[in-house]
């Protein structure tokens, strides 16, 4: 009797062996992705950050050039926050186009791209 159980105890022993490393696959794959993810996250904020720095000093020399034109710093700080505006709606309505798409296609490549490559 004991010769006819061992071989299933050796098969739930495999199976158990073989979910733990696909469980141990599935957690190394899911830190790759989120490192990947969080390096360009990471990426993306600086290069914000360094865009909105020069945006700002942009704005001012704006502000200084279209004051001294029309007479008044604070109707060229209006004409230049009015332009921000427009910009800012138009990113607005146009937000789901410009960023949803390829925020999936992005995260589809991050987590799904190494599947057909390795097979």
């Amino acid at each position: 009797m004991s010769d006819f159980t061992k071989p299933i105890g050796d098969l739930s022993a495999e199976a158990k062996e073989y979910l733990d490393l696909r469980i141990d696959e599935l957690k190394l794959r899911t830190v790759k992705g989120l490192s990947v993810t969080l390096g360009r996250l990471f990426w993306i904020l600086v290069l914000l950050f360094v865009v909105s720095a020069a945006l700002l000093a942009c704005a001012f020399g704006a502000v200084v050039l279209l004051g001294n034109a029309i007479g008044s710093l604070a109707g060229a700080a209006f004409i230049v926050a009015g332009f921000f505006a427009v910009i800012g709606a138009v990113v607005w309505f146009l937000k789901d186009k410009m960023f949803t798409g390829s925020l999936v296609r992005l995260f589809a490549r991050l987590f799904f791209e190494d599947d057909h490559q390795e097979n």
